[in-house]
């Protein structure tokens, strides 16, 4: 601890005196300076043991000295330390009663005691509370490394918590909880979550403190990463400011768990090779390939239902994605599942790398794989089905959707990526390339409904309808019919309508006559008609599937 008014009096070669002030000996001394100004208050900084002669005092005037001492304890200066036997044999009663009325400790110096010797055995106090400080600061990094190398960052928490004797949390990108220590911290720490994600804003390396709740602690937050966009933040919760060697601690903490939350990017292009082999041999149907490549990196993933996902970038307008943005703020917390997941995924406009973020954030709190592969403009995910990393990406599909819901008019603009997914059903490595095959599909009408997310499955349990939206069916659909229409057009007869109202009732003469108000034999010359303009025959069911879904087609205009 630094040195304190009692230690200096207590120093046996100073030989130092109380004569005011004995109830408040315990104040630390920031540095001895000795000062013979009337009035030194513009050159102390506070928590100074001022060292005077009285030479241009006049000590013995008690409003004088009301006034001086007055100044000093309002400028927070320690105390006052006053040489008898220079300028006044004794210390004046004017003084000794002002330093009582203020409250401020007052210490005689003797004649043969130096303001040096004062002066030297401060700073060789402050000095070995330095060093102390120090030596201690350097054996919580050691137990801090020794804790995170065997237990891993619920380690580095123990051992940092009983470092600054208060409490510490790990919070992941989006603000979630991931550990605290000691246990009982979890609930304070989750009511810092809207602090964590504020501070995840700010430029990184950022920190700020915060009081907790009802003023419980003090508890100092840290973001952890070394780029742009922090992956973790840190919350100690002590009960006053850390001292130096606490300090020390809490700064080992931020690099050890930074070294453990956020891998290196040769790692991390290592491992994204893997995957990228892993996936290509199971596309490839080479399963036990595939597995023996994976390892303990993503072998697991290969022992259970997993399902496929594709992503990709689309484009949208600034002007309409600033809209969203607002509409995105003011949503309540209610409709965007795990909103927090939104915070995660400021990636500066790369919805692939959010996505990224998201579900291996997910994957990690669950302490499960997942495989996710860049590819160009797209992003292939492996993840487990019904695993956290799955239902993050469909959490944060539904919430992007909420935010997208009412603001679908294009602005003219500057463009901006959004991200379209496509889901595969649950599978097996077998499978694999079939799964691929679902999500491109699902991605596919994902793109033209103009949805964030689309599962293969209940693409297949819906209607076939709304796939007929796309371009190129509408093209085969008018190239298919444009005939019938171009004979309509003359006024010879109304073919079209004859063919859909015949189609509609299953080639059934009378109900169709009866639904057109016509003769049953004027619709069967029609339908003669129609199979000599198009030269295909109505009996062929084929042609009428064809056909049915080329009127459809261009009835979804």
């Amino acid at each position: 601890m630094p040195p304190t008014l009692a230690s200096l009096v207590h120093h046996s070669a100073l030989k130092l005196t109380v004569r005011a002030g004995r109830d408040r000996l315990d104040v630390p001394v920031r540095w001895a300076h000795p000062s013979e100004l009337a009035d030194p208050v513009p050159y102390m900084e506070g928590g100074e043991l001022l060292l005077v002669t009285a030479l241009k005092l006049d000590a013995e005037d008690p409003e004088a000295m009301r006034r001086y001492v007055r100044r000093l304890t309002g400028a927070g200066v320690a105390g006052l330390g006053f040489a008898v036997g220079v300028n006044y044999e004794e210390i004046p009663k004017a003084l000794v009663d002002a330093a009582e009325e203020e409250g401020l400790p007052l210490l005689e110096v003797p004649r043969r005691t130096p303001f040096l010797a004062i002066s030297k055995a401060v700073s060789a106090a402050i000095a070995a509370d330095q060093y102390r400080a120090v030596t201690a600061g350097f054996a919580a990094q050691r137990e801090l490394t020794r804790q995170a190398q065997s237990g891993g960052p619920e380690g580095v928490l123990a051992a940092l918590a009983a470092q600054v004797d208060g409490w510490a949390a790990l919070y992941d990108a989006s603000g979630a909880v991931v550990a605290t220590a000691p246990e009982w911290a979890v609930r304070r720490a989750a009511r810092l979550t809207g602090d964590v994600q504020k501070l995840r804003d700010r430029p990184a390396p950022a920190s700020s403190v915060v009081g907790g709740p009802e003023n419980e602690d003090r508890v100092e937050l840290h973001t952890l990463g070394t780029g742009r966009r922090p992956r973790a933040a840190l919350a100690v919760g002590t009960a006053a400011a850390p001292g130096t060697a606490e300090r020390y601690a809490v700064h080992s903490a931020i690099a050890l768990l930074t070294l453990t939350t956020e891998r290196s990017g040769s790692l991390q292009a290592a491992e994204q090779r893997v995957g990228a082999a892993v996936l290509r041999m199971l596309l490839a149907g080479e399963p036990d390939h595939a597995r023996a490549v994976a390892g303990d990196l993503y072998g697991e993933l290969l022992d259970a239902p997993f399902r496929m996902l594709v992503a990709e970038r689309v484009p949208v307008s600034a002007s309409a994605a600033l809209a969203r943005a607002e509409a995105r703020k003011g949503a309540p917390a209610v409709d965007r599942p795990s909103a927090a997941a939104l915070a995660a995924a400021d990636t500066g406009g790369d919805p692939l790398a959010a996505l990224s973020d998201v579900v291996e954030s997910a994957a990690a709190r669950a302490g499960e794989a997942v495989l996710v592969v860049p590819e160009g403009e797209r992003l292939v995910v492996l993840a487990a089905d019904g695993g956290a990393a799955a239902s993050a990406c469909g959490e944060y599909a539904a919430a992007l959707e909420t935010a997208r819901a009412g603001i679908r008019e294009k602005v003219p603009g500057g463009e901006e990526d959004e991200l379209v997914v496509g889901l595969s059903a649950p599978a097996g490595p077998i499978a694999a390339s079939a799964a691929y095959k679902q999500a491109e599909q699902a991605l596919s009408v994902a793109r033209r409904r103009g949805r964030v997310l689309v599962e293969h499955e209940r693409m297949a349990a819906g209607s076939v309808l709304p796939l007929l939206a796309d371009d190129a069916v509408r093209a085969f659909a008018d190239g298919m019919l444009r005939p019938l229409y171009e004979h309509d057009a003359t006024g010879r007869g109304d073919l079209v309508a004859s063919l859909r109202a015949w189609l509609s009732k299953h080639g059934q003469w009378d109900a169709a006559a009866a639904d057109l108000g016509v003769h049953r034999h004027t619709l069967r010359y029609r339908m003669r008609r129609v199979e000599e303009i198009l030269g295909r025959s109505l009996d062929d069911p084929d042609v009428r599937m064809e056909l049915w879904l080329a009127l459809k087609a261009v009835g979804t205009e």
